[in-house]
């Protein structure tokens, strides 16, 4: 671990940043350049008081799960992230696999929609970062582990909890989506990546799963048009829009209802509930433990 090079990136970077460049309000007049420590240490869900040991070359070699939440908070590309792992003692993150670093770009424009439902998959249905209408609307569902960090695993592994925020009718539709999404996932990463693991998991649990598997439908499907049941607000009707990176690895999903609409009305109620979550104990047995000091994920 290179204490002083790390702690020299990781201040750099931050100076490089502005609140408007992640999604903060500028506030008060700023005596510092970019972010403060504080607001780093927010968006990456960890003390102040850590990151700050880090910038003053005197804090423990930082965890891989620490070091990826901080590329995350300083918008690093892909080889800026590698850096930082190798800065800090640890090999780079493979490639070949599914990668859960989000893109800097869709970042940018997740960090600009706080006034409806937006967020970051994976090619596996991996929800990566999603703001605070998307929780409000899904729960937060960052912090499974596991093959349950996959939305389209959690379909069929645990129907009776994942299944509830979509209307009964609409089940075999989207089940047929998701099974189509993780064929394309599988083409792209090969067998033996956490697509394959997925597979082969699904088809000795899940006698639906299996007969959808065998028929190969292959899709990358994220635009639709659905109905999500919230638990407070009812069945809310929106619009999907994705925007995929350009390796089509992560997508950016959007949903909206047109304006002046009831719905929009009902998107917009969101932000005034706030989260609702849907999982019982039995999803928030699968998921990470969360610090007292976690902030939004973005």
């Amino acid at each position: 671990m290179d204490r002083p090079a790390l702690a020299d990136f990781l201040r750099r970077h931050r100076e490089a940043l502005t609140p408007a460049d992640v999604g903060l309000s500028a506030g008060a007049r700023r005596r510092t350049p970019g972010l403060r420590r504080e607001e780093v240490a927010q968006l990456a869900a960890m003390s102040t008081d850590y990151y700050a040991r880090l910038e003053q070359r005197r804090g423990p070699q930082p965890s891989t799960q620490m070091l990826a939440a901080l590329a995350r908070a300083l918008r690093l590309s892909a080889d800026e992230r590698d850096y930082l792992f190798r800065l800090s003692g640890h090999s780079a993150p493979d490639r070949a696999v599914a990668d859960t670093h989000v893109a800097p770009a869709l970042l940018r424009v997740l960090d600009r929609l706080s006034d409806t439902p937006a967020l970051i998959l994976s090619a596996i249905g991996e929800t990566l970062v999603q703001n605070q209408p998307a929780r409000a609307l899904f729960g937060d569902v960052t912090g499974f582990v596991g093959r349950d960090r996959s939305e389209i695993y959690r379909w069929f592994a645990h129907p009776d909890t994942e299944r509830r925020r979509y209307p009964t009718d609409d089940h075999a539709r989207q089940s047929r989506a998701l099974v189509a999404s993780l064929r394309a996932a599988l083409g792209a990463l090969g067998p033996r990546s956490v697509a394959g693991d997925i597979a082969d998991d699904l088809q000795g649990r899940s006698d639906e799963f299996r007969q959808l598997w065998a028929r190969h439908e292959v899709a990358v499907r994220f635009a639709d048009h659905k109905v999500l049941l919230h638990p407070e607000i009812g069945a809310i009707e929106v619009d999907c829009q994705a925007l995929f990176t350009e390796d089509q690895s992560q997508a950016l999903l959007v949903l909206t209802a047109p304006p002046h609409s009831e719905d929009a009305e009902k998107l917009r109620l969101l932000a005034v509930l706030g989260t609702q979550t849907f999982g019982t104990s039995e999803a928030t047995d699968h998921r990470e433990p969360r610090s007292a000091s976690a902030g939004q994920g973005s």
